[in-house]
C-alpha cells in the first residue's frame, strides 16, 4: 500500500527544511490565506486558527488520500500579537519592545485530510531577551535581516545571541515548525515516521 499524499501548506523555506528532516517525501503549496488578527483575539488561538485555514485551504482543491500540514507562529508580548515585521524599521522596533523581556511564541500545527479529519497540536517557547541597546539591534537587523520572521529575529542564526535564556520542549518550534507534535500528528494519520 502507498503511504498517503502529504502536502506543506506554506512557502517558508524554514518549515519546508525542517519538515524534510523527517524524511516524508511532501510537496509544498501556497495556501493563500490571510494572516490578520481578529479583534481581541489571543496569539495562541491566532496562531491555532491560521494553522487550520491554511491546512483547511490547501485541503479544499486536494483528492482524497492526501494530508495537508499548516502551521503558524505568533509572537506574544504581554498577550498582544506580534507579526512579521515586513521591514527594517519595524524589526528594529519589535527588538526595542521586546528588549529586557519575555516573549511567548506560540507555534500550532494543524494536519487536514481531503475529508475533513483534522488534527491539532500547539507549541509554547518562552525566551527572555537580552537588555539590547540601539547599535547592537541595528547591527542584528542589517546583519541577518529577520523581516519574515516573527518577533524580528533568526534563533538558528545570529539572533540566539540576543536571548538570555530560552524554555521549550522543543527546539525546532521556534524555527516555525515544532518536529515532535508533527511527527506525533503524522503517525496518527498514518505516516511511517520513526
Amino acid at each position: 500500500m502507498n503511504p498517503p499524499r502529504l502536502i506543506l501548506a506554506s512557502t517558508s523555506p524554514y518549515r519546508r527544511e525542517l519538515l524534510a528532516r523527517l524524511g516524508l517525501p511532501f510537496e509544498a503549496v501556497a495556501p493563500g490565506v490571510e494572516e490578520a488578527a481578529a479583534p481581541d483575539e489571543p496569539p495562541a488561538r491566532l496562531a491555532a486558527r491560521l494553522a487550520a485555514s491554511k491546512a483547511a485551504a490547501v485541503a479544499a482543491a486536494q483528492p482524497d488520500g492526501c494530508w495537508v500540514l499548516g502551521s503558524d507562529q505568533v509572537a506574544d508580548l504581554d498577550g498582544q500579537p506580534l507579526g512579521k515585521p515586513g521591514h527594517r524599521e519595524a524589526a528594529i522596533a519589535q527588538l526595542h519592545a521586546m528588549s529586557g523581556r519575555r516573549v511567548r511564541f506560540h507555534t500550532a500545527v494543524a494536519l487536514q485530510a481531503a475529508d475533513g479529519t483534522l488534527l491539532e497540536a500547539l507549541d509554547t517557547t518562552t525566551v527572555v531577551l537580552r537588555t539590547l541597546r540601539e547599535p547592537e539591534i541595528e547591527r542584528y537587523v542589517d546583519a541577518e535581516r529577520p523581516f519574515d520572521c516573527a518577533g524580528s529575529f533568526k534563533v538558528e542564526g545570529l539572533g540566539i545571541s540576543l536571548f538570555e535564556a530560552v524554555d521549550n520542549r522543543d527546539p525546532t518550534a521556534l524555527v516555525g515548525l515544532p518536529l515532535i507534535a508533527t511527527a506525533g500528528l503524522l503517525r496518527q494519520a498514518g505516516f511511517a515516521v520513526p
